[in-house]
């Protein structure tokens, strides 16, 4: 098992809203996530699509664990902050919903600046899509990553 697929289980379940939202991470690596949010009556809304929170939710968990993939090596040391989030929906979201995301940086240039100034802003872009590989969303988080006092 790497070190990827370690943290992915770690992380799995921590968020107690995004586990009651059932999202599933599926993937973890340096930089990328992808996470699933399946279809199911605690996230419709009242038209019987993908409830817009819930998707937020599912593109702030997968930025959260690709964030992570890049701090890995450091994560017990750091202090990772969403700061800002922006949604577009594009199409109606029906059945489940993968999310895809990528740090927009390489992590060596993260940790380097986290190493030099003691903290770093970045920020990580997701894509969702539907069964049919149709892009519902696109999100992008601003993370502030801090080093531990």
């Amino acid at each position: 098992m790497s070190i990827f697929d370690k943290l992915r289980d770690s992380i799995s379940g921590s968020v107690p809203y995004a586990k009651h939202a059932g999202i599933e991470l599926n993937t973890l690596s340096e930089g990328r996530a992808d996470a699933t949010l399946p279809q199911q009556d605690t996230t419709m809304n009242h038209i019987g699509t993908q409830h817009a929170g819930a998707m937020f939710t599912l593109g702030e968990a997968a930025s959260g664990a690709a964030m992570a993939g890049c701090f890995v090596a450091v994560l017990s040391s750091i202090r990772p902050v969403a700061a800002r989030a922006d949604i577009k929906f594009l199409k109606i979201a029906k059945g489940p919903i993968q999310a895809n995301a990528t740090v927009s940086r390489a992590s060596e240039d993260l940790l380097a600046e986290l190493d030099a100034k003691g903290r770093v802003l970045f920020n990580v872009g997701i894509d969702m899509s539907d069964d049919d590989g149709q892009t519902v969303a696109q999100m992008t988080v601003d993370w502030h990553v801090s080093k531990r006092s």
